[in-house]
């Protein structure tokens, strides 16, 4: 064992001990981070629009914090963006995090003094916790790649601005400094396509021991690097024994990516965002990622089912029960304020509090009130392929509501990997399969199915590459960008089916 990876054993005892702490005592834990929020921010324009001086409880927060989206935030972070200080968070941000997909064009996502510490710190705990749970701490003396966005900067009055990917990589600690790839100049290279082929050339021959990034993206990587050497990832890299993701599911890939590799490897998920780092996969044991609840990050949580009523209850960690879709509301020291990232998680563990991401609460279908979400599309196509060779690159679902003929019918895009795996030698049956699974999930959609609301599922072939090449034609190839799993409209899906 080598020296780096003895004192890494050392480091994660201690980081370990230093979690169990607050996530033995959660409650207590979140109402500390809140009355710590509040009072910090009370000077500032929002706290003083919102009375913060004077909340003196959960209840009361509710009563003075309603939930808003970017868009209802957004007359405060047009002052921040526009270089004024103590607006959502005392002073200016370090950082804005931009990204895209809002009806008003780029969202600026404030990262402050308070809150940027807690992105890296969470990445660095979930592999100390992987090393104390396992044992295995000798990957550290090899090279490790983070497949991430550019991190050339932007700046705009006053204030740097990028993915958020990229500014992270500004905090790679001294110590990984020497193992981490791909270089400086590589990973400033802009169009995705040149720059995964520049790290397959630039990682080749290391020994790469760590590979992170988002599955679909990594799965381009994998295969490049495959294709070059005429043999498996996993006899390239000998030593590549961790692979670290986020940003979606990983199950759908799992069987494409062992065999690109070419055997199993251990994984950790991640639940990062611009709007902070969430929760990370602390056992290999259990289901499910640790809500960080320590992090600087006060949780709320809606029933999804009730999202969209009057005034739906708000609960807080505490009150929370397993297996539940739940959407998640924030408010943090970056300054988002009872904040609507958009995601549904679910809890697998009260004791402690570990969550799956079950979806997007805009990310669903219920063109006929079936309530579908990307935990179930996904759990069913891997039960439909489970027994065969059949692999997956990439799918989405949508709705038809207006057929040419018959009823209306749920219809699946997926890109089979022809080439290294079978595709159904009877898409009919295949999609039954599917229909199966998601009947078994859902009750409302096997009731559709049941009163001949709806009928089975259809499966439509994607050419090879076809989902690259279609997230490529919307500029959003590579980086952070992912394809929505389902949709509640077919504008994707007519694209799709136009080709």
């Amino acid at each position: 064992m080598s020296v780096k990876a003895f004192a890494a054993k050392l480091f994660a005892k201690r980081i370990n001990a230093q979690t169990q702490k607050w996530a033995n005592d959660p409650v207590a834990t979140q109402e500390k981070v809140l009355a710590s929020l509040l009072k910090t921010a009370a000077p500032t324009k929002f706290g003083k629009d919102h009375h913060f001086s004077s909340i003196k409880s959960h209840a009361d927060f509710v009563q003075n914090v309603p939930v808003r989206d970017y868009e209802g935030l957004k007359p405060y972070v047009d002052l921040v963006v526009n270089g004024e200080e103590n607006i959502l968070w005392i002073g200016k941000p370090l950082y804005f995090a931009k990204t895209s997909g809002t009806t008003s064009g780029a969202k600026y996502i404030p990262l402050t003094a308070a809150s940027m510490p807690f992105h890296i710190q969470a990445a660095r705990n979930a592999i100390l916790s992987y090393i104390h749970e396992t044992g295995k701490a000798d990957f550290v003396s090899g090279k490790m790649i983070f497949l991430q966005g550019s991190p050339i900067l932007e700046e705009k009055n006053g204030i740097k601005l990028g993915r958020l990917s990229g500014i992270v990589a500004h905090f790679i600690p001294k110590y990984l400094q020497k193992n981490r790839m791909p270089s400086w100049e590589t990973n400033c290279i802009e169009d995705w396509e040149t720059k995964v082929n520049a790290i397959v050339e630039e990682t080749f021959s290391e020994d790469m021991t760590v590979i992170s990034g988002i599955p679909s993206w990594v799965q381009m990587y994998f295969e490049k690097l495959s294709a070059k050497g005429n043999k498996p990832v996993g006899e390239i890299f000998k030593n590549f024994n961790l692979f670290i993701y986020g940003g979606v599911n990983y199950e759908p890939y799992r069987a494409k990516f062992e065999n690109l590799i070419g055997r199993k490897v251990d994984s950790i998920e991640l639940f990062p965002a611009s709007e902070g780092f969430f929760a990370y996969q602390d056992s290999q044991m259990e289901k499910g990622m640790l809500l960080l609840l320590n992090s600087g990050i006060f949780y709320e949580f809606i029933k999804a089912a009730e999202f969209f009523t009057e005034n739906p209850r708000r609960y807080t960690i505490g009150e929370v029960e397993l297996n539940v879709n739940y959407v998640l509301i924030i408010s943090t020291n970056a300054g988002l304020w009872g904040y609507n990232i958009g995601d549904t998680v679910q809890f697998t563990s009260l004791k402690p509090y570990r969550v799956i991401v079950s979806g997007r609460i805009k990310h669903y279908i219920s063109a006929f009130g079936e309530h579908v979400i990307g935990k179930e599309v996904e759990s069913a196509l891997k039960e439909a392929m489970e027994g065969t060779n059949i692999r997956v690159n990439e799918f989405t679902v949508a709705p038809q509501i207006n057929p040419k003929e018959g009823l209306p019918y749920h219809e699946w895009f997926i890109e089979f990997d022809s080439e290294a795996s079978e595709e159904p030698n009877n898409l009919e049956e295949f999609a039954l399969r599917i229909d199966t699974a998601m009947r078994k999930q859902n009750v409302y959609y096997d009731d559709l199915i049941t009163g001949n609301v709806l009928r089975t599922v259809v499966v439509t072939k994607v050419r090879q590459n076809g989902f690259q090449e279609y997230m490529k034609s919307q500029g959003k190839l590579g980086g952070q960008n992912k394809l929505p799993r389902l949709t509640n409209d077919r504008k994707i899906a007519d694209l799709l089916a136009s080709e």
